[in-house]
């Protein structure tokens, strides 16, 4: 089968829960004008990647300024149980697209870098919590564990997230396939031009199409409050960009996109997975496991188990 899907380069309203998810409307609505089957957001984009933030923190010193900062992110985030997560999940059943989005999950006391898969239905089919948060994101971001990692049949093929630098993870990447993605969302907050060339790689290891996604980010798009190292005047660029599509055999389909917001398009046809297979196939005749095997712990792993 063959559909239309989109990636998205845009940027939240900074810290804006309730504006972020009324832009995540115009833009599912463009998308649909366009005819799309399935959309990809950025890594965060509820409601924020606080690039360029430090939150106040310094080896054995948090300051006043950085704990009232990160009470407006948390406050900023997206509670599973709110009105605006019903309205998040409300807009893919408006649009009748299968979405995928980068959001910040709040969960008790915790942040949670985060990726849906909302159904054409509004259902939420499933949640990857970003397992290995890079570098400062460990001081604002929990960890997930391994009961977050699923790949999901839909209508339009098997959809699963990685996101931004877990796709360094070769053990990661190697779980995902062998669970038989064909749709690789790689949400990301790296407008590296080097992050482009681990996405082809993605691509052709696991013979799949990867839809990468990256903000567009202006300093004037974030509150005034918010002082990123880039800089402080209106036209300084936070996140570039870069997003793309890449067909099972390494080919660029749309993209890179750099230094504009957009909607980026391309006609997925499954059946070129099978294609690429033809020669490769990491989770199949390629693989040797009378060699080679990986051990996947997907229990949830609670701070607290009580026997009863």
């Amino acid at each position: 089968m063959s559909f239309i899907a989109a990636v998205v380069q845009d940027c939240s309203v900074v810290f804006d829960l309730d504006s972020t998810i009324d832009k995540v409307d115009k833009i599912t609505k463009d998308a649909r004008e366009k005819n799309v089957d399935l959309i990809v957001f950025p890594e965060a984009f509820i409601s924020a990647y606080p690039k360029g933030l430090d939150f106040g923190a310094r080896i054995g010193m948090r300051s006043e300024e950085g704990r009232i900062m990160y009470s407006k992110y948390y406050n900023s985030a997206l509670d599973f149980n709110s009105i605006q997560f019903k309205k998040l999940c409300n807009i893919a059943k408006k649009y009748k697209i299968l979405t995928s989005i980068g959001v910040i999950e709040k969960d008790n006391g915790t942040l949670y870098c985060t990726a849906l898969i909302i159904s054409k239905k509004g259902e939420l089919l499933g949640k990857h919590r970003k397992i290995m948060p890079t570098a400062m994101e460990r001081l604002i971001w929990g960890f997930g564990d391994g009961s977050t990692l699923p790949v999901i049949d839909t209508n339009i093929g098997k959809i699963g997230s990685v996101i931004c630098w877990e796709n360094y993870m070769p053990l990661m990447r190697m779980a995902m396939y062998s669970k038989g993605i064909q749709l690789y969302c790689a949400p990301t907050a790296d407008d590296r031009d080097t992050w482009i060339s681990s996405m082809i790689h993605t691509a052709l290891e696991g013979r799949c199409f990867v839809f990468s996604s990256c903000q567009y980010l202006l300093r004037k798009d974030c509150p005034d409050y918010y002082n990123p190292i880039q800089g402080d005047k209106n036209s300084t660029v936070i996140m570039k960009g870069g997003s793309c599509i890449i067909d099972p055999l390494g080919k660029v389909i749309a993209g890179p996109l750099r230094d504009k917001a957009g909607i980026l398009t391309a006609k997925i046809d499954l059946n070129e997975i099978i294609k690429a297979q033809y020669d490769f196939d990491v989770k199949g005749h390629y693989s040797r496991p009378d060699i080679f095997k990986l051990n996947v712990n997907e229990k949830e792993n609670k701070p607290t188990i009580y026997d009863k």
